[in-house]
């Protein structure tokens, strides 16, 4: 690599920088900067240099002008200032680019064009970056390769490039994009510097919460970058840390076991709704009629959460360059991201029994008011803590050789890992169940935000008391996921004297991915012990409306909102003592689910370049790579031996001591050509049009050696899943054509189409099976005889206390008490002659192929040199990848397909820098499942967003910035197939931000 004098004016330098952020760039600001030495006195410098917001805008111009294919990006503003504090919240403010949130509000992972973020390729300065999640709640094993930008800070990235087509250099694994985040180098800088930057963040969403939960007002964030060169610019060091507190907190309204599908012709399920004429039928309003479909909640409740985190980011550069065409680069970063989170519970359980409603009209019947006959009940009140640790590091060599002044090549190796895991001896998810049985009828409005339940108390009873509560189950769970990439890439560029060229590269690529859970489930819904053996003082009375008031009818009176807080550790330890079995209490150590998947790669790929000098220049780019992939993965398989029944409508497979590894394989190779042109009609207006096929690699769990088995088993039978390492990748064949309009130094207009033409499109498929050939009590002899004995086939505890009283003692029928409402407790496991339990058994295929596509339309305006500016941006999506709500078969969609928006003004002059953003996401599909069958979507309302940030310069090395996130207060909210029929309502708050920032 050959090196640019340093120049004697340190805001110039560093906007050189920021242009130096793809190679024709670096051409380009290179040119800059010897003109202006040739043409321009020193001391005149400062007077031409744009800095600050418009010279971010203006650099994420010029480098989407100046690509191969389509690309975006964002580009610092200066080193150590990246836009946003949150790169995915960033990232949204790009044509396309749509965000994933947290439950805390922030944002994580990134949907781009519709596709997903497991098919989104993150590097890190061109290197494949590994990927650690832990399963949702902290709990089981992980299925996603999707990388979390909640684990970076952005204080040391100077760009992010969103390649939305392929390139042959590229590696695979993004149909979406491929995004390439980049930090700074010192022989880049090329100059002494150094900055450090302190916050104080107030986040409003923990402002209310529990008295027992740890919270603070405000909490810091500290920054700091130091860069400089030494012997004659030879070798150079940046070295740049941050470390972060967050205190959070949000509060959720779900039916978290979702919702259970009929047809409204159904007559044989046991938990659907009478038809016209049958039992109970006359108190129901609008009944579903036969040509629709409708749906019963399994349960509906609220909980209220706090969330801590501290994250801390490191990276270290060293850069050696011997000659002016040898440049040998050392660079390190470490990630380290720790979360706890308490939260505290109200809920209430269904049956499917009797009650009144009334329901919307069809096609998608869903209940306005939803109630059963109750009586002695249980009054849910469960609390949770969780504390998880996700780090990661990564150790890059990369060596440049400029050979001649045609022949270019470079080498580049590096080691990384990801790894998540609990970080404390409860697991990465402790769950103690509460309950007092004192909940009568139950009636729940869904017709507003949120749903509302009202429960009738037993006489003389307001609210919920310390007296009548207990614990009942517990599931503390420990879940492991560890992700590890070494690569190996070597390239280089033949340049002709034509001004074409060819480069050309090989690369080897291994990814080593566990995923592993165990679980400690006890199973005691109907009271460990009685309410007299926990000490009143552990709990204390609460009221959970007042944490939903953003939500419009969070004041209604109808709202049985009392509930119970209690102080985890002395409540687990009250069971421990009660039970005298401490380790029941605690995550497991020993694994009984394990995935282990490895993924070789070997790939080469030649690309060529040139340009042709006509009426209207043409720049053409032809490339094709070749890749191989090996897939070798083994599991954990539990064996199962049993399904015992443990509580009223609960059944659960019990399992053999004994487990074991199963192992699979699968091979797969294609050959991914591209072609991109740009038509320069004018200076200022290019006409681009792409080609390119690329890949997106399957889940870890689709991939999977094993079978495993849903612990709970309903009375038709239970659900599994088995992964296909054999699996296809999806294969997506690109078509791009845009026009833009670059007509002044910082602004321009741009209007683009795609179209995805994807292949191998991965589902699940759910056969019917009898894994282990488990005997079910249900229909079995005891069943039966309950059933001659008077209990109605539908009424579980009627049958199950029959049992109880008249087989206790007798094979596989185990009484060991009875709860507060004195109902008998104890198990009841099907023996041999009762029926073979069958199981849905989900398996992933490569089932079909579709298409998505649409358009994007940006525009970005400085107007003059008032300092005010415009950024807007709008994608529109459309594909058949869809999924229907009237249709109870097995469909095919795709995650994450939506319309975006965003609006960006700005104000950037003297010493101010002003600007506000508004982003908006239309609905969109998050997933299926979660709960409830037939499989249910999952869909996130439209949601929209304001961001703004004022700084100001107090003198030329000292800024200070205010900044607010979700300054509106905006609440998020997901249903299933009717906005009725909701998931997950959830507030969070607002969060502002002081900054101090001092460049020395």
């Amino acid at each position: 690599m050959k090196h640019v004098q340093a120049l004697p004016k340190k805001r110039l330098l560093a906007s050189a920088l920021l242009l130096a952020m793809a190679p024709a760039t670096q051409a380009l600001a290179q040119e800059q900067i010897a003109n202006a030495n040739a043409d321009a006195d020193p001391t005149e410098l400062d007077t031409v240099v744009v800095t600050g917001i418009r010279a971010s805008l203006t650099s994420s111009m010029n480098l989407k002008r100046d690509a191969q294919g389509i690309v975006d990006g964002i580009v610092a503003e200066d080193i150590g200032k990246f836009p946003d504090t949150n790169l995915a919240e960033a990232l949204q403010r790009i044509s396309g680019v749509s965000i994933d949130r947290t439950s805390s509000g922030e944002g994580s992972r990134v949907t781009v064009r519709g596709v997903g973020p497991d098919f989104n390729l993150v590097l890190l300065n061109g290197r494949q970056m590994p990927a650690s999640n832990l399963g949702p709640g902290g709990g089981g094993t992980s299925n996603s390769r999707s990388f979390d930008f909640a684990n970076i800070a952005a204080e040391a990235i100077s760009a992010i490039e969103v390649h939305k087509t392929g390139r042959a250099e590229l590696p695979t694994g993004g149909i979406g994009a491929t995004l390439n985040v980049k930090t700074a180098r010192p022989l880049e800088i090329g100059e002494p510097l150094a900055s450090i930057g302190f916050k104080t963040v107030h986040d409003r969403s923990a402002r209310n919460l529990p008295q027992s939960f740890p919270s603070a007002i405000v909490t810091p964030e500290l920054s700091g970058i130091f860069s400089n060169t030494y012997a004659d610019g030879r070798f150079g060091i940046t070295l740049s840390g941050s470390y972060q507190e967050r205190e959070s907190g949000y509060s959720q309204a779900s039916v978290a076991d979702g919702w259970i599908t009929f047809a409204g012709d159904d007559t044989n399920s046991w938990n659907r709704l009478p038809q016209p004429g049958e039992s109970y039928s006359d108190r129901i309003t609008n009944i579903p009629t036969p040509d629709n479909i409708y749906a019963r909640p399994q349960n509906t409740g609220y909980s209220v959460n706090g969330v801590q985190r501290q994250r801390t980011n490191g990276q270290l550069t060293l850069q050696w360059a011997p000659t002016d065409n040898v440049t040998a680069t050392l660079d390190y970063a470490y990630m380290e991201n720790k979360v706890q989170q308490q939260r505290s519970e109200l809920s209430v359980w269904f049956t499917q029994g009797p009650g009144d409603s009334s329901w919307t009209d069809g096609p998608v019947a869903a209940p306005i008011i939803y109630s059963e006959d109750m009586v002695g009940s249980d009054l849910s009140m469960g609390g949770m803590q969780l504390a998880t640790k996700n780090s990661g590091d990564s150790l890059g060599f990369n060596v440049e050789w400029e050979l001649s002044d045609a022949l270019k090549l470079q080498f580049d190796y590096h080691n990384s890992k990801a790894e998540s895991r609990p970080d404390s001896h409860l697991g990465s998810a402790g769950v103690l169940g509460v309950a007092a049985f004192v909940r009568g009828n139950t009636t729940v409005d869904y017709s507003g935000e949120i749903p509302i339940v009202n429960v009738l108390l037993p006489p003389g009873m307001s609210a919920v008391q310390a007296a009548d509560a207990l614990v009942t189950g517990s599931v503390f769970q420990n879940s492991y996921n560890r992700s590890d990439v070494e690569q190996f890439q070597a390239g280089g560029r033949f340049q002709f004297g034509d001004y074409s060229g060819l480069d050309f590269g090989v690369a080897a690529t291994e990814v080593n991915n566990r995923t592993a859970a165990a679980v400690m489930q006890r199973d005691n819904w109907g009271g460990v012990g009685s309410p007299a053996d926990y000490d009143d003082s552990i709990w204390h009375a609460d009221r959970m409306s007042r944490y939903f008031k953003s939500f419009g009818n969070s004041g209604n009176p109808n709202w049985t909102d009392d509930f119970l807080v209690f102080d985890f550790e002395r409540l687990r330890q009250a069971a421990i003592a009660v039970t005298g079995c401490a380790e029941c209490y605690e995550m497991p150590t020993e694994f009984t689910d394990d995935l282990r998947t490895t993924e070789k790669s070997r790939s080469a790929y030649l690309q060529y370049t040139t340009s042709f000098d006509w009426s209207m220049p043409l720049d053409v780019a032809v490339g094709v790579r070749y890749e191989k992939t090996d897939v070798d993965s083994s599991a954990l398989v539990r064996i199962a031996n049993g399904i015992s029944w443990d509580a009223a409508n609960e059944l659960y497979v019990t399992y053999e001591p004994g487990q074991g590894f199963t192992e699979l394989e699968g091979d797969y190779d294609y050959f991914l050509p591209n072609l991109d042109l740009a038509l320069h009609i004018t200076d200022e207006l290019v006409l681009r049009s792409s080609y390119s096929e690329t890949i997106g690699r399957p889940g870890w769990q689709q991939i999977q050696g094993g079978q495993r088995l849903a612990n709970i088993v309903r009375v038709d039978g239970g659900d599994g899943s088995r992964g296909n390492p054999a699996l296809e990748p999806l294969l997506s064949r690109n078509f791009d054509l845009s026009l833009e309009w670059y007509y002044g130094e910082s602004s321009y207009a741009s209007i683009g189409y795609f179209r995805k033409n994807i292949k191998n499109f991965i589902s699940d498929t759910i056969v019917r099976e009898t894994p282990f050939e488990l005997h079910t009590p249900v229909g079995g002899a005891y069943w039966n005889a309950a059933i001659a004995g008077g209990c109605a086939s539908t009424d579980m505890p009627c049958i199950r206390d029959y049992i109880f009283t008249n087989f206790a003692g007798s094979p596989g029928v185990t009484v060991t008490g009875t709860n507060s409402a004195g109902q008998l407790t104890g198990s009841i496991v099907g023996q041999p002659g009762d029926p073979i339990a069958g199981f849905d058994i989900t398996t992933p295929a490569n089932q079909r192929s579709d298409h998505l596509d649409g358009f994007e339309i940006n525009i970005q305006h400085v107007f003059g040199e008032s300092g005010f500016g415009l950024a807007a941006n709008y994608t529109k999506v459309d594909s058949g990848l869809t999924f229907d709500n009237t249709n109870l078969g097995t469909q095919y969609p795709m995650v994450g397909l939506s319309d975006s928006a965003n609006v960006v003004a700005f104000y950037d002059k003297n010493k101010w820098q002003v600007r506000a953003a508004y982003n908006w996401r239309d609905e969109f599909l998050n997933g299926i499942g979660g709960g409830g069958t037939p499989p249910n979507p999952n869909w996130t309302e439209a949601y929209g967003q304001l961001d703004a940030i004022i700084s100001y310069e107090v003198m030329e090395n000292l800024t200070l910035s205010l900044e607010g996130i979700n300054l509106t207060d905006e609440t998020q909210r997901i249903h299933a197939r009717h906005e009725n029929m909701v998931r997950f309502a959830t507030q969070t708050g607002p969060r502002y931000m002081f900054g101090v920032r001092y460049r020395f």
